[in-house]
């Protein structure tokens, strides 16, 4: 018997990534604000579906909307760390990113009276040193790489990458990665973004969008008898009317293919119940 699982996450950014890019006038915090409008929303249709899902959420985002956050929590939601602030730890200094990632661990242990045992950084961006600290601070799984797309993988630590020579792959660790995907997020798709030296144009119509989602569970169905499809989405990008419409309809067309629904920590370990570790 099939067994697919759906992970349809959220990154509860509101202003925090903006702001991460140096963009803190009024109209792009103003933007990240429409955050908070979409949170309830989301939650509402989540309870309609009966689907119990995974929210990362940076620290700062915790203390600007903290009865948003208890929301989430008490609507029986996972909360994932998402950095203190937005800033890649790839632009971050050893000791800056250890300081962020033990901040938001207390900060997320005050909100929901647990240490969150996910990660996924901001950007999908890490340092040489991330694996180590989620090793150190006793993070069971991490969603920020894509060397998979159906099936978790662990995450290795001591790559070596040459530029005029093979890659050195390092040991397989215990943590799990839970893969995602540009081609399976909501703001490169949607989001209109300008900055000094790129333009992202987004804007694109949800209803291809939502044809590539439901291709990429349908190739899944195909093709594997057990397998995870996770899929990210923002509050204030897909909150927005057309793309809530969209995500209902994601949500009925996975139900009709048979998809199961869980949140990242529950489908992490069910698939390390299926492989454990070998050290």
């Amino acid at each position: 018997m099939k067994r697919l699982i759906a992970c349809v996450t959220f990154d509860f950014d509101a202003m925090s990534g903006l702001v991460a890019r140096g963009l803190t006038s009024a109209t792009p915090v103003s933007r990240g604000e429409f955050g908070a409008v979409a949170l309830p929303r989301l939650l509402k249709l989540m309870d309609r579906f009966g689907i119990k899902t995974s929210f990362f959420i940076p620290g700062v985002v915790i203390d600007t909307y903290p009865e948003l956050c208890e929301q989430i929590v008490k609507a029986g939601h996972e909360v994932g760390h998402h950095g203190w602030t937005h800033v890649p730890p790839a632009n971050l200094k050893p000791e800056e990113e250890e300081e962020g990632l033990v901040r938001g661990i207390e900060r997320i242990k005050q909100l929901t009276g647990k240490a969150p045992v996910g990660y996924r950084s901001p950007s999908w961006d890490l340092s040489a040193d991330t694996v180590r600290l989620l090793l150190k601070y006793g993070f069971y799984y991490e969603s920020s790489m894509m060397g998979n797309d159906h099936e978790p993988y662990r995450v290795r630590q001591g790559d070596k990458v040459h530029a005029d020579r093979g890659v050195e792959f390092g040991a397989p660790t215990p943590l799990v990665e839970m893969p995602i995907s540009w081609s399976l997020d909501d703001f490169p798709a949607f989001e209109y973004l300008r900055l000094p030296t790129t333009v992202v144009p987004g804007n694109m119509n949800a209803s291809g969008l939502l044809e590539n989602w439901l291709g990429d569970f349908e190739y899944m169905r195909r093709n594997c008898d057990w397998g995870i499809l996770t899929y990210t989405c923002h509050p204030y990008v897909i909150g927005r009317g057309h793309r809530m419409l969209m995500l209902e309809r994601l949500l009925e067309g996975l139900v009709e293919k048979g998809a199961t629904f869980a949140t990242l920590e529950g489908a992490a370990r069910e698939w390390d119940a299926r492989v454990p570790f070998k050290s």
